[in-house]
């Protein structure tokens, strides 16, 4: 009972942490650029690793196929799914990327299906339908109020989501494979190697590398990748993997509409954001789908697979 309740009190820290991220991206892209706050980001996740490894007095033993292998997952994430988190929050508000980011286990869902062949109830498709279709509204809805760039911040956060998927299907054999310290310290080693590489590229074709390391006389700048780096980076990993070796990935998934939700307050209470009646009846939608698919999956498999 002791391990249990351990175990849901640390996810809903994990929940809170990245609930609250979206806003401190969004507090960093007030200052920096995408690509550096990228690199900084992931600057930070490296050094407090690193710090860590130390500390642990862990020795890391993988080959160069394994570095490979865990590298090509890097691609997916952090690579890909950051990128697309981040210049999507470029255009528009972390309430929404938020709602969007909830539909992350229902498309895990549906790639499981097609790339492990696993199997689903035919109530878990509709629940993965209406997910879905909340998205979709929501997707319509900025586009029917003209606001395009709107519309181009949803879609690159549909892609993190997307990309966030297909990493946690690819995932599942190198966590078995791999120590959850070993994949997170190359990974993070990967990240920071690629947003640094291509942050000082950009700056050095731009003739200003000088900018590059601005960012960080701004105190807000400085909290906010604190946070990103050591919290919402790091520490969000071994949250979730402690929660996941005591209670059911389903029931974990579900603290994901949670995170929404504080995404959501977040936004409106400390940046002010603009919410309308559409992203709360697209957001409905999208956690009732993810709420029923868990539900679903959880009770009726053995009765009802297709």
């Amino acid at each position: 009972m002791i391990e249990n309740r351990n175990a849901y009190i640390a996810a809903t820290i994990y929940a809170i942490i990245i609930g609250l991220s979206f806003m401190f991206v969004k507090v960093t892209l007030t200052v920096a650029t995408p690509l550096d706050t990228l690199a900084h980001r992931f600057t930070i996740a490296w050094i407090a690793a690193t710090v860590l490894f130390v500390l642990k007095k862990e020795s890391i033993k993988v080959t160069k196929k394994d570095v490979l292998r865990i590298a090509l997952l890097a691609i997916l994430y952090p690579t890909l799914f950051f990128a697309f988190q981040v210049f999507g929050l470029v255009h528009t508000s972390s309430s929404e990327a938020g709602i969007i980011q909830a539909t992350i286990p229902i498309f895990t869902l549906i790639f499981a299906s097609i790339i492990l062949k696993e199997t689903s109830t035919r109530s878990q498709k509709i629940a993965i339908g209406l997910s879905v279709l909340g998205v979709m509204y929501i997707m319509y809805m900025n586009g029917a109020g003209g606001t395009n760039t709107s519309l181009l911040g949803t879609g690159l956060i549909l892609l993190s989501a997307l990309t966030a998927s297909l990493y946690n299907v690819f995932a599942r054999k190198l966590t078995q494979r791999y120590s959850l310290f070993t994949i997170t310290y190359i990974m993070t080693l990967f990240g920071f190697i690629a947003f640094n590489g291509l942050a000082l590229t950009n700056h050095v074709m731009n003739g200003a590398v000088h900018q590059f390391m601005q960012p960080f006389g701004h105190w807000d700048f400085v909290l906010a990748i604190l946070y990103l780096g050591i919290l919402s980076s790091l520490g969000t990993s071994y949250l979730s993997n402690y929660v996941l070796s005591k209670i059911d990935a389903s029931k974990m998934s579900v603290f994901s509409n949670f995170a929404t939700l504080i995404t959501i307050l977040a936004g409106v209470i400390f940046l002010k954001e603009e919410f309308h009646l559409y992203h709360i009846a697209g957001s409905i939608i999208i956690i009732i789908g993810v709420v029923g698919t868990n539900y679903f999956g959880a009770r009726g498999k053995s009765n009802e697979k297709i």
